[in-house]
């Protein structure tokens, strides 16, 4: 019997780590990094299309609510909804928690040099920054392409047609990163 009772224990504790949408709870964070928006809508993609602006890292996020492939938010008292377009191997609570997190982002970027500060400022990438740094400046990169963040490169993309891989040294920060003239003007703090 209490094989049966450890066995129906760890259902229930399995279930409940992966709630439905709707049984997805409500919660007060920060925008984990720098994001595009067009107003109402901010991607996984996190591309640079025009009429889009950025809403900086750390800046206070409230998750209201989920919908299909959606996590709705409010920012600065405005609706806003994190779309989940290409990391739909996460389920929304894990998605939500990467994009909105509990811990204001501001004090760990007060700590790092005024190099990797200013790339992150900008939305940019230099060389040295941690992935946790590249994440904070650009954005996770999108878990379809890019399965485990561990890797050695990441795969990211600025537009539909302007990708970037950023490559990682054995110590996990940025040694390169690889891309056209064009974007690598919009992307690399030199």
């Amino acid at each position: 019997m209490p094989l049966r009772t450890s066995a129906l224990a760890v259902a229930a504790l399995l279930g409940a780590l992966s709630l439905p949408a709707a049984a997805q709870p409500a919660f007060d964070g920060f925008l984990c990094c720098n994001m595009r928006t067009d107003g109402s809508w901010i991607s996984d993609s996190n591309y640079a299309e025009s009429g889009k602006r950025i809403i900086p890292v750390g800046t206070p996020t409230r998750v209201t609510g989920y919908g299909r492939q959606r996590v709705n938010v409010l920012i600065d008292g405005k609706k806003q909804d994190i779309g989940n377009d290409y990391s739909r191997d996460l389920d929304l609570g894990a998605f939500a928690k990467r994009y909105v997190v509990t811990e204001d982002p501001a004090a760990r970027i007060a700590g790092f040099p005024p190099k990797i500060r200013e790339a992150i400022k900008s939305a940019r990438v230099t060389k040295g920054m941690t992935r946790e740094q590249v994440a904070m400046s650009v954005g996770y990169p999108i878990s379809s392409e890019n399965p485990n963040l561990d890797a050695p490169i990441w795969r990211m993309w600025l537009g539909s047609f302007s990708e970037f891989q950023v490559l990682f040294d054995n110590a996990g920060r940025v040694r390169a990163v690889e891309t056209d003239a064009q974007t690598r003007n919009l992307v690399v703090l030199e």
